[in-house]
This record gives C-alpha cells, structure tokens and sequence, in this order.
C-alpha cells in the first residue's frame, strides 16, 4: 500500500511542480497585421517564446474599434494564457463609446508598459512656417484657415491635433481619412497643410523634403530625427502625446503567472530595446503599478479631448 501510494506521489509530482507556461500563451492583438502595435507584440512574443521556452502565438481579433478584442481578453480565464496587447486607443474609448462591454481598469491585470511611440507635427512645404510658435502665430491670425488631416475621428491622429488647438489656443479644420496611409498622402498632395501621426511612419518624407517636420510630441528628441525639437522645446508647454503598447492579462490571473509574465516581459523589453529604437519607439518597462498608474492617467488625459473634439464613433 505504501509504495503504491509512493508511485502515485511521484507520478503526480512533476504536473504539481510544472510551472508557467506549460502550453502556449496567446497574445491577443485588436488591430489588424502590420501596425505598430502588432509588430511590437510579434517582437515581444518571440522574445517571450525564447525566453520561456514554450509558443508565445499573436492572435488578432480586430474589429469593434480594437473593443472585440479587448472584450475577448477580459472575458478569458485568467490562468495566464491568453493576454491583450493595449494600446492609447483603450484609454480613449473608454469616453469615446457610450458603452462598453468591458472596463480597461476592473476587467484586466496590468503586466507591464512595452513602449511609447511618439508622434511628429507635420506641415505640407508650402506653407510658410517652418517652427511651432509661426504655425500658431499663422492659426491665430486666420482661424479656421488651415485644415488637418487624421486617419479618422476619435484616432490618436486627430485627438493630438485637438490637444494642441486646446493648448495653443488654436482653430483648425478637422479633414478625417480613412487611414494613416490616406491622411500622410493628403498631406503630401496639399489638400491639408497640417497632420500630426507616428514619427516612424513619417521620417522618411520628412529626409526626402516632401513633409515638413516642425516638432515631435514625446518629451525627448527620437533617435531617427534628432534634429527635430520638442514640443516643449518649440514652446510648447504642457504638451506630450506618445502612442503607448503595453500588455495586459485578465483581471484575477493568478498570481504565479503574472510573477512570470512581468519579469520576462521587463527583460525582453530590455532584450528588444535596440530593435525598438530603430523603430522610433522609446522602450519603457516597468511594473505592473506603474503601468496601472499610466493608464488611469491617459483615461483622464483623453476624456476632455475626446467630448471637447465632438469625436464621434464611425
């Protein structure tokens, strides 16, 4: 009887000391194949896969804004096998849609801040500004003359315009594109003088002379336009907008995996850092409460933006 029980105990022994992940892990993306936020999750689930030596998959479930994704996620089993990859679109739907079926703050456990991507204030060449303060000098003397482009309302494209009208004291005409593709080519073509969108995206218009880069809006110079100021060095005070990624699990995911999850997630940030950079993203990291913090502060951040812009969902 004792060594049956024996065998059994040591049978058993090797499943209660498997430890996470012990099958694969799914990173839930709500955008589809090709964005920023994508390709950040597909870089940090290979790094995650390798450090952790079990399939880290990317899944995307677009749609619904990025909410069918989101909803899917908060509403998974939290043991620690399927995760979201968020973004500044989540902060600001939580006041851009009347209703949502999920809560960004009660419905998830927050793992970690990926990185920020900032953005860049663009004019087209032929407007005759070439700093910050003659854009809103220019603004205020003909207001509602100038026009600026965005990939579509309630975007980070058009909510960071909205921002800087509300900080600068400025009025600008809203043109909606379908798209960060439609709004930079608008620019390009001068149906729009203005545009605010992803530094990465634009950095090679800018070297080529076909865009104008007045300004980026992060709070340090990017790596891939040194030469181009900050906002607040353009005298701009008080205004900063990065296009954040971070990851997310299920609200109540037990503890032993969120444990692994934040300790190999900061390492792979800091794996990845390199790669990053080349992609004008700022690397971050950080714990779980800081990033709880950083989202509640985006949340209040984008609220008055988004009901004083009228965005409105499409």
């Amino acid at each position: 009887m004792r060594l049956a029980l024996f065998l059994l105990m040591a049978l058993a022994a090797p499943a209660a000391a498997q430890t996470y992940p012990a099958k694969p892990v799914r990173i839930i993306v709500p955008f589809a194949p090709g964005g920023s936020v994508d390709l950040i999750a597909r870089m940090l689930a290979q790094r995650l896969g390798e450090r952790l030596n079990a399939p880290f998959v990317v899944e995307n479930r677009a749609g619904g804004g990025s909410n069918i994704g989101a909803e899917f996620v908060a509403r998974a089993a939290p043991d620690g096998y399927t995760l979201f990859m968020a973004s500044t679109t989540q902060a600001v739907n939580v006041t851009l849609y009347p209703k949502l079926n999920y809560d960004l703050v009660k419905d998830f456990a927050p793992v970690s801040l990926i990185a920020v991507n900032p953005s860049i204030l663009l004019v087209h060449p032929s407007l005759p500004v070439k700093t910050v303060k003659e854009l809103v000098a220019l603004a205020k003397r003909k207001p509602r003359a100038l026009t600026y482009a965005s990939s579509g309302s309630g975007s980070s494209s058009h909510l960071a315009a909205e921002l800087l009208k509300m900080t600068a004291g400025i009025d600008l005409v809203h043109v909606p594109y379908k798209g960060a593709g439609p709004a930079l080519t608008a620019l390009m073509s001068g149906e729009v003088e203005v545009l605010i969108t992803i530094a990465a995206g634009a950095s090679e218009y800018v070297k080529s002379g076909r865009l104008r880069a007045l300004a980026v809006t992060s709070e340090r110079r990017t790596a891939g336009m040194p030469a181009v100021p900050t906002m607040r060095e353009a005298g701009i005070d008080g205004y900063e907008v990065s296009v954040w990624t971070g990851l997310l699990a299920p609200a109540s995911t037990r503890t032993e995996a969120l444990g692994v999850l934040t300790r190999e997630t900061q390492l792979a940030v800091k794996d990845l850092s390199k790669r990053l950079v080349d992609l004008d993203a700022i690397p971050v990291g950080g714990t779980p409460e800081q990033f709880a913090g950083y989202i509640r502060a985006e949340i209040a951040k984008w609220a008055p933006v988004v009901k004083r812009s009228g965005a409105r969902v499409e």
